[in-house]
């Protein structure tokens, strides 16, 4: 068997977020830290350190210096969306593969231009949408796919929702407008739109319409909402993201001859036996799916597999990604035009 290429990432950045993944490329044998960039020198050796980065990676006070580095083949990028065109469009310029969190960019436009400095520069892409590489995903797909246990999809409904802290609904970049503008709908709810998209073969919605009345800081950032979405053929879905109610990651799909239901879908409580439910002929039956790896692992050595394969990027991760952010921004425009329902277009 052929030696799997190696993939050498640069981190934009120390967010929170960041360490979480930087112990994920660590994992991955396909993968490996090579230099960490942040605002300064100082805290990039921080974070390098409080993560156990190789002693090999470089330590940059700028994340231009990352993407000069001729030993960086790839970037992560958990920096604030706003933040995400600028530094993804610059690092596909330098020939840079793009790991970008999730939401992928403040709207479908900001989207477009990374998507295609990518395609410009043959570099893959793919946001950081952990779930999806789970192999219980797999194993949920096989249940909705099947006409015999599960029949025709009817609707689909997913709620993601955590309380965060009072110090953190005043101070977190997630309710800063020029950090991320989106709030608990790009950050929650792009896992609740991710969701019902996977249910239903990531065909988009035919129209979008935001439930009334969402629940909004000071500074007009959305802490929590819904929506439903509608399909051509009678299919409907609900989904409900929020930073203001208790933890809550659940999908619910039902068919015509059966139902889904799983409660950890975003990070399973048990990734060693993560549980799925699924009701067929009139019984309640539990699934377990064990993973070797933890899913943040398995989506590395997956785009890791892709940017080292030496073929033309895979673009159904960039597909997947802007039919979210299409109805990301569908949401958010019903929401900001009187709550009208919002016909979604490719």
């Amino acid at each position: 068997m052929a030696e799997q290429k190696q993939i050498r990432f640069g981190i934009l950045g120390c967010a929170t977020v960041a360490r979480k993944l930087a112990r994920a490329i660590s994992l991955a044998p396909n993968a490996t830290i090579s230099a960490v960039g942040s605002r300064t020198a100082e805290k990039a050796a921080a974070f390098a350190a409080e993560t156990e980065c190789p002693a090999t990676a470089k330590i940059y006070g700028s994340y231009d210096a990352v993407l000069d580095d001729p030993d960086v083949d790839a970037v992560y990028i958990p920096l604030p969306t706003s933040l995400h065109v600028r530094w993804a469009v610059l690092a596909a310029q330098k020939k840079k593969h793009i790991l970008v969190e999730k939401p992928a960019a403040l709207n479908v436009a900001e989207l477009d231009q990374i998507l295609a400095a990518c395609e410009s520069s043959g570099v893959q892409f793919m946001d950081g949408t952990v779930w999806t590489h789970h192999p219980r995903t797999a194993k949920m797909k096989e249940f909705l796919s099947d006409p015999l246990r599960f029949g025709q999809l009817k609707s689909v409904h997913s709620i993601v929702s955590f309380l965060v802290s009072a110090d953190s609904l005043k101070n977190d970049i997630r309710v800063k407008p020029d950090l991320d503008g989106l709030g608990a709908l790009g950050d929650a709810g792009w896992y609740c739109i991710h969701a019902i998209l996977w249910a239903n073969d990531y065909e988009l919605p035919e129209s979008v319409t935001a439930v009334r009345e969402p629940e909004v800081n000071e500074a007009g950032v959305i802490l929590s909402c819904g929506a439903s979405m509608k399909w051509k053929d009678g299919r409907v879905a609900t989904f409900y993201c929020s930073f203001l109610a208790i933890f809550s990651t659940d999908i619910c799909a039902y068919g015509t001859k059966g139902k889904l239901r799983v409660h950890d879908f975003v990070i399973p409580f048990a990734p060693q036996s993560a549980p799925f439910y699924t009701f067929e002929s009139y019984r309640l039956i539990e699934h377990g799916v064990a993973a070797e790896l933890p899913q943040d692992v398995l989506m590395v050595m997956e785009f890791c597999n892709l940017a080292g394969s030496g073929r033309a990027p895979e673009k159904k991760w960039a597909v997947i990604s802007r039919k979210t952010q299409l109805v990301v921004d569908a949401v958010n425009a019903s929401i900001h035009n009187g709550f009208e329902t919002i016909e979604v277009v490719y």
